[in-house]
């Protein structure tokens, strides 16, 4: 077998898991990236904590860690901490796990991670979960009434209806607003993306210095690149 055809049967088993993905016909919208707005940032964790976290904990995330987007001490504590004593300890739940089990027949996922979860599964985290928040239905053949057009059957009812207000699924395949809630289809879509925006921002808060060191980086070897080529020419302009 020859090496071009060795890297070609490498790379086909490469990408065989995004064409698998691809083919299950599932489109994802596309999230917006507000990862580094601090407004959007706040007004998701607002949403996150108000709505996911009843029963969803985000255990590898401190409340104290919400200063990096913004928030005094003083803020979270007032506003944010309904599931601790201690600005320093996790996001957890209130919520037994005997009691989770008994309502949901399992316990609710932890979130802290999800989005880096689901871009290993479908190529993007953010925007899985921004159509997945917006992809709820109406469906009386579910326990809770409720399906979704990005996780089949899915067990955890749509929390955000109210603000969403009722989807219904066509004959076409397509989703309809059949009641309107609280938010206007657009504002809901921008309340989404300040929480999915959130959700990244919580899998790796470290996300954006570790992107500016990298670049530091990058432009560190560029220059010593420059300084190397340069001392290897004078060093060796006798010789050649």
């Amino acid at each position: 077998m020859s090496a071009a055809m060795l890297r070609k049967i490498l790379i086909a088993l490469l990408f065989a898991p995004l064409a698998a993905l691809a083919s299950g016909g599932l489109k994802l919208d596309r999230a917006p990236d507000r990862t580094t707005d601090k407004a959007a940032l706040q007004n998701g964790a607002k949403l996150f904590i108000n709505n996911c976290l009843n029963c969803h904990g985000a255990s590898f995330v401190r409340y104290n860690r919400l200063r990096d987007i913004g928030l005094t001490e003083q803020q979270i504590r007032d506003n944010l901490m309904f599931t601790a004593d201690k600005i320093g300890e996790p996001m957890g739940i209130s919520m037994p796990r005997k009691d989770a089990k008994e309502y949901f027949g399992a316990w609710p996922p932890d979130l802290s991670l999800i989005a880096r979860a689901r871009a290993s599964e479908s190529g993007s985290g953010a925007d899985w979960l921004y159509t997945y928040l917006r992809g709820f239905y109406r469906d009386e053949k579910r326990p809770t009434g409720w399906n979704n057009v990005a996780f089949d059957s899915v067990g955890m009812p749509h929390v955000l209806w109210e603000l969403q207000g009722e989807q219904v699924m066509g004959a076409d395949h397509k989703l309809t607003l059949a009641k309107p809630g609280k938010l206007s289809p657009r504002e809901y879509d921008a309340a989404v993306g300040d929480l999915v925006a959130f959700m990244v921002w919580m899998a790796e808060p470290q996300a954006e210095f570790r992107k500016k060191i990298g670049i530091a980086v990058l432009l560190f070897l560029g220059v010593f690149f420059v300084i190397a080529y340069a001392m290897k020419r004078a060093f060796w302009k006798d010789i050649h």
